[in-house]
């Protein structure tokens, strides 16, 4: 009968779950219990659904306050005063605007004040719907109070605050308390923090009090016994949008027309299995309800054609002939042999799972759309939790330890039994703090389109972005039958966007394909070429060094290789030493003999290689005998995903009751029911192979014919695997010209002039925001700047900022030399300035001084670029100190010792030295535990190569940041693809900036 419970959603002030809070209602005999968190209903829809099983009455409610000063508990009577309470509370959460101190009239609502605040009320804020709660530790100030009186007995009723268990939670209770305020422990104010009574009596305790005022506890009975909040949980549920029209029967026939229009678009001489897919798929579709569910995808899809927002529809939904009649996917399942099953399963009762993925630039107004579009939206919400080491550095701040100490403990770098005391309780606290939620964030793509108010299950906070987001996650949602469409973002997109609007700008004349035109870009045999030879750099999923190995050993020259290879280097199958095997069979038809006959028999284009998810699927079915609805039940139990109580048991008994009944060895049963529950929960699906393949190739495509726009377009969106400056040499290698900033020609982002690439203003480091949007303004109502005198009289701008535009030479337009520029500069900024908006009457031009001249080079401008940029744009080779000592390249070693099959011309691997300009370098960890690192770099002559280093080379010759390195090693050679297995490697000396080397050094 405790109606005031928090649990740990009282956001830095609960100390445990609602678990934790049935199991001590249990242990003190308590039957009925309220979980009434601060401004938060997260926890109530679990502690709706397991309070039963601790046989405990569960009531729900809200405990509403303005900065910790508590002012009354809302208690739901029913859904529909829960659903009150939800919106109550969503309304001042959204417009952040503080509770009034009179509780509002809620209908199915209780209001209970607490024994402190009431005092302050007048006579009027107590009606019968609005109760006065008194606790065991207000009795005392009860007796002698106002209330205890015959005409207030009818508003009383037993009000005890649950926060803390025992002395270590209200200890922890006060740490997040500071942490929350962001105060030292010991100025933690009163106000702000949980009184240390504030935890469960037993029954027995709690009746003791109250002997002396039965009716206080009479009349908490009655509140409890007029109080159900019922929610159906587990499978079967869908609280989506039930219809996309005006009837099911619309729905239905809606689909239907859209398929039947489509389908000559997608198939232009349909066959028989094609039609016959196209009706199992509709009649399954319609069967199980899930209509509206493509029908509002198809709709999402739609509003951001109209917009020309690329997109990409991935996922399982990739296994739908619907799906890619419709255009919600551009992946075709009859060409890849896709499993409607691993889709939408008869088995299943909640909708299907469409991912769809936009720019990063349009989701918003995609999400904007549906917020419109649909009546009861709202995003999903997900718990950000404590972790342990920023929980350490967090709490090292509250004791007040000096920030050596906090940085030791944050990095778990110590000896327990050596730090002093203080220093222990931030370690011990920290760990038992871990794992509380801190606070609660928004899903990474996931928006609820449902049938009824969000509020009937939680209430909503608006983040910065500006849409309501409802505060419980996606797991307790399934729970009650709310499924989320996944609306995603990602930067591949935006470049594929960008590219075709700066193509559009540069090259007016030029033709583009339609974008969605795959089928095209498959049959391209030059963009083939790009991925054989692992020409794919700033190309979504397939520019990563691995991935570029992985193509050239593959000789990667069609989408199904394609497909395969996106999946082959997945941990899965690499790590089970199938890629290796895939590779080798592949490329050597003869090694396919070493297959397993059944395998190889089932899936021939894998080579009898388990690749996707979907082999899993396939070998239960042709092998076992199993339907595809079971096989693809025993795919998701697998891959550990949710299946029915005794469904694995079942499906595993009948895979082997089926061999045994077509007459297969009991050796041969067992070898393949290993094989694929080992390889069933690392494997990938093909839907999303085939899904990033179709973007791969969108991107390959403007790659292989508009590569300097396509390049500009990815830096333009934040690169990709690599960083800026290697995405600039990308653009020189294709003929490209880089130059620095320029005031008259740049823009924020870079820009593109012909071949001309001018490097943006927005990646100037210092260079503020402000004074950008300044200058461009300016630029574009009143044309070209004139001169720097020019430039300073129409930009209100302060010398340290005009200082770094004279530093990266963006004034190089004047012919000057920028020393003197900036000595002008500083004449000029110190006359009186003129008020930003104030117009001039007149131009007061400034005095010209007389200066010496200047000593220029090209190593002070590399050095300034360098500061300002933080990489220049010279040749690196430029700036060594002492002249490399060896001209080898990959060009002269590929011709030297590899021929063209791509076979090494020597028996033994030869030893060479290659200068390389470093890319990048990646770390990863033996069986031993030891490191070795994986290398790429350019020539001198700007190829790529790859490097690697074995643990012992790695420890012997740490690699030192970004540089020119002398790489020794011996040549591998592994199916075309080259690298050096480095036996020892030398960071090379630089000339230093000559404005900082002493005359006399």
């Amino acid at each position: 009968m405790y109606l005031n419970c928090h649990t740990w959603f009282s956001l830095r002030y609960g100390t445990f779950s609602a678990e934790e809070l049935c199991r001590l209602a249990k242990s003190k005999g308590i039957s009925t219990v309220a979980v009434t968190d601060i401004n938060n209903t997260s926890a109530c829809l679990e502690f709706l659904k397991i309070a039963p099983s601790y046989g405990i009455k569960p009531l729900v409610g809200i405990d509403f306050r303005n900065d910790h000063q508590a002012l009354y508990v809302g208690i739901a009577k029913n859904r529909h005063g829960f659903l009150r309470l939800n919106r109550y509370l969503s309304e001042h959460l959204h417009q952040k605007k503080a509770f009034s101190v009179i509780a509002p009239e809620l209908e199915d609502c209780y209001f209970i004040y607490p024994f402190e605040q009431a005092l302050q009320l007048p006579a009027t804020a107590f009606q019968p719907q609005r109760l006065i709660g008194v606790g065991m530790y207000d009795l005392n100030r009860f007796k002698f109070s106002k209330f205890n009186a015959e005409e207030y007995q009818q508003h009383l009723v037993f009000l005890s605050s649950v926060t803390v268990r025992h002395q270590k939670d209200f200890n922890a209770h006060r740490l997040l308390r500071a942490i929350d305020l962001n105060t030292l422990l010991s100025k933690l104010p009163k106000t702000q923090q949980a009184d240390k009574a504030h935890r469960m009596y037993a029954q027995e305790e709690v009746e003791e009090h109250f002997r002396d005022y039965p009716f206080i506890l009479e009349n908490t009975h009655q509140l409890i016994e007029g109080c159900r909040v019922d929610f159906e949980f587990g499978k079967g549920l869908n609280q989506n949008l039930k219809v996309y029209t005006r009837s099911q029967q619309e729905d239905e026939a809606l689909l239907r027309k859209l398929c039947d229009e489509r389908l000559e678009k997608r198939y232009p001489h349909p066959s028989a299995y094609v039609h016959q897919r196209l009706t199992k798929e509709l009649d399954a579709i319609i069967r199980l309800g899930f209509v509206s569910y493509f029908l509002i995808n198809l709709d999402i899809v739609e509003y951001a054609r109209s917009k020309d927002y690329p997109f990409i529809g991935r996922g399982s939904g990739a296994n739908s002939i619907v799906a890619y009649i419709l255009g919600i996917t551009n992946v075709d399942p009859i060409e890849l042999d896709l499993y409607f099953e691993r889709f939408i399963n008869p088995n299943r009762s909640s909708p299907p799972d469409f991912d769809i993925d936009f720019s990063w630039k349009d989701r918003n107004d995609v999400t904007a759309y549906i917020f419109e579009r649909y009546q009861h939206t709202a995003l999903m919400g997900t718990y950000v939790t404590f972790k342990q080491k920023a929980v350490a550095r967090e709490l090292g701040k509250v004791f007040g330890l000096p920030k050596e100490n906090i940085d030791k403990l944050a990095s778990g770098y110590y000896h327990y039994q050596q730090l002093d005391e203080l220093e222990q309780l931030v370690v011990n606290y920290s760990a038992y703090i871990q794992g509380f939620p801190n606070y609660i964030s928004v899903h990474s793509g996931g928006i609820l389109i449902l049938n009824e108010a969000v509020e009937n299950y939680a209430a909503t906070f608006l983040p910065p972005k500006g849409f309501a987001t409802i505060q419980i996650d996606m797991n307790i949602a399934e729970e009650v039958g709310i499924h989320k469409f996944d609306i995603l973002a990602q930067r591949g997109l935006s470049k594929i966007k960008d590219a075709i609007s700066l193509i559009k700008q540069n090259q007016p004349e030029a033709e583009l394909l339609d974008i969605e035109d795959i089928e095209a870009f498959k049959k391209d045999k030059q963009i083939n070429q790009l991925l054989q030879v692992g020409d794919c750099m700033g190309v979504f999923y397939v520019e990563s060094p691995a991935m570029r190995g992985l193509l050239t050993k593959l000789q990667t020259d069609n989408y199904l290789n394609l497909v395969a290879a996106s999946s082959v280097i997945r941990p899965g199958v690499s790590s089970a030493g199938m890629k290796e095997e895939f590779i080798l069979r592949h490329r050597f038809p003869e090694k396919r003999k070493e297959a397993h006959p059944v395998l190889y028999e089932i899936m021939p284009d894998t080579y009898g290689v388990m690749v996707y998810q979907e082999d899993v699927m396939k070998v239960a079915h042709h092998f076992a005998g199993l339907d595809l609805d079971d096989a693809d039940v025993l795919r998701r139990g697998m891959s550990g995903k949710k299946t029915s109580k005794g469904q694995m048991e079942r499906i595993a008994a009948k895979f082997r009751s089926n061999c045994k009944a077509k007459g297969y060895p009991h050796a041969l049963t067992e070898e393949i029911w290993t094989q694929i529950s080992s390889f069933a929960g690392y494997a990938f699906p093909k839907g999303h192979s085939a899904s990033y393949a179709v973007e791969s190739y969108q991107s390959l495509y403007l790659k292989c014919y508009f590569p300097l726009e396509f390049m500009v377009a990815a830096i333009n969106n934040g690169g990709g695997f690599y960083t800026v400056e290697t995405y600039l040499q990308e653009i020189r290698n294709k003929g490209g010209v880089v130059h620095p900033p320029c005031i008259n020609t740049s823009n924020h982002p870079t820009v593109i002039k012909g071949k001309a690439i001018y490097l943006g203003l927005g990646y100037l480091k210092e260079l503020e925001l402000k004074t950008i949007q300044r200058i461009l303004e300016n630029r574009n109502f009143y044309g070209a700047y004139q001169s720097l005198a020019n430039f300073l009289e129409r930009v209100p701008i302060g010398i340290e900022q005009v200082s770094i535009l004279i530093k990266i030479d963006a004034f190089r337009f004047t012919g000057k030399d920028k020393h003197e520029l900036l000595w002008n500069a500083h004449f000029m900024i110190n006359q009186p300035q003129v008020l930003e908006h104030q117009e001039q009457l007149f131009s007061n031009p400034p005095k010209n001084f007389v200066l010496p001249s200047f000593e220029h080079s090209f190593l002070t401008q590399a050095y300034d670029q360098l500061a300002v940029l933080g990489f220049h744009l010279f040749h690196p080779f430029q700036l060594l100190k002492h002249k490399i000592t060896s001209k080898m390249n990959i060009k002269r070693i590929r011709n030297r010792y590899v021929n063209r099959d791509g076979l090494m011309t020597v028996e033994q691997n030869p030893s060479v030295t290659v200068y390389g300009y470093l890319i990048t370098m990646k770390a990863t960890s033996t069986s031993k535990g030891e490191y070795m690192y994986f290398g790429t770099f350019y020539d001198y002559n700007f190829t790529i190569f790859d490097t690697v280093h074995f643990p012992k080379v790695a420890a012997q010759y740490p690699i030192r940041g970004k540089g020119i390195y002398r790489c020794t090693g011996t040549i591998q050679q592994e199916l075309g693809y080259l690298s050096i297995n480095i036996t020892s490697i030398h960071k090379m000396e630089l000339l230093q900036d000559p404005r900082f080397v002493s005359r006399y050094s």
